[in-house]
């Protein structure tokens, strides 16, 4: 008779998101996990598998949560230039969370070195880029946006942009030099 779970598994998978999140892939212990988690070596094993597919599982969830945001984001009866300000905005609220991204710092720690990881992770960028590139074609049809920027080129560049910023909040305390920055990005839609 199998054994009743007594524990919710997005629970103590977003407690894994925030040791991951803190730490990186690399510096957290099977060990970490467990006290982290609150559960047994074992339940952690039946349910998420090893340590790498535990990461993964918390990768996905995290993304479904940003998505989840961003989507609220998006829904909002606002002008586009203030939407795509709020996207870039919610970088520099985080409450309660570590600095930067989840995501971004996983690319950056295990991109070159994890090919599910820089698939992963690729296709997370281009789910963002696509956002992007929706809000400006919906600014240009309300005459928000300049009908002569290329909404695609212009989507990868607020990416890049996004994902520097999201990089930079990790050590950059000055939130005047985050909102210059900001500003300065979203000069190129006046």
């Amino acid at each position: 008779m199998a054994r009743y779970k007594e524990f919710e598994v997005n629970e103590v998978l977003d407690k894994a998101i925030q040791l991951f999140w803190e730490q990186g892939y690399e510096k957290t212990s099977m060990q970490e996990l467990v006290e982290k988690m609150g559960i047994h070596r074992r339940s952690i094993y039946d349910t998420f598998g090893d340590k790498h597919a535990l990461f993964m599982q918390a990768l996905k969830r995290y993304e479904a949560i940003q998505n989840k945001k961003m989507r609220i984001l998006v829904e909002k009866q606002e002008p586009v230039k203030e939407l795509i300000r709020q996207f870039f905005e919610t970088t520099l609220k985080q409450k309660g969370d570590p600095q930067g991204c989840f995501i971004v710092n996983s690319g950056v720690e295990l991109g070159l070195l994890d090919p599910e990881v820089s698939s992963f992770v690729e296709e997370s960028y281009s789910t963002t880029e696509k956002l992007l590139c929706n809000l400006i074609l919906s600014g240009q049809q309300t005459g928000e946006v300049k009908a002569q920027l290329d909404p695609e080129v212009l989507s990868h560049y607020f990416m890049n942009a996004w994902l520097g910023l999201r990089t930079m909040v990790k050590t950059a305390t000055n939130q005047e030099k985050l909102s210059g920055i900001i500003n300065t990005t979203l000069s190129i839609l006046d």
